[in-house]
């Protein structure tokens, strides 16, 4: 990507800031504190030369809390930035999200 690209996005990106509740972003907040201690415990293991597949293991619960943390941002997304785009006309934001949801189905 180009940097004047880059520098465009970063320009629009700036226009934009999302809509949660206090409520919405501590639950993302605990949650992601609790998949960073997961990532800590992961490294603590590979460290200590543990058993391989108990570390998949690890890898695999914490990719799912991301996978949750990613489902809860999409659904607020999808409930407010969405919606509130279509109705101001923007319809380029559809092809944003679809292009979102095939970057989450590809993990």
């Amino acid at each position: 990507m180009e940097l004047e690209e880059k520098e465009d996005i970063l320009k629009i990106d700036e226009l934009r800031s999302s809509h949660h509740s206090d409520k919405v972003k501590k639950n993302l907040m605990t949650r992601l504190n609790r998949i960073e201690g997961q990532i800590r415990g992961i490294k603590g293991l590979i460290e200590k030369d543990t058993y391989c597949d108990d570390v998949i293991t690890q890898i695999s619960a914490t990719q799912s809390a991301l996978n949750s943390v990613a489902k809860i941002l999409l659904e607020g997304h999808m409930k407010s930035c969405v919606v509130e785009r279509i109705r101001e006309g923007d319809l380029e934001v559809l092809d944003e999200v679809l292009t979102t949801v095939q970057k989450l189905m590809k993990k």
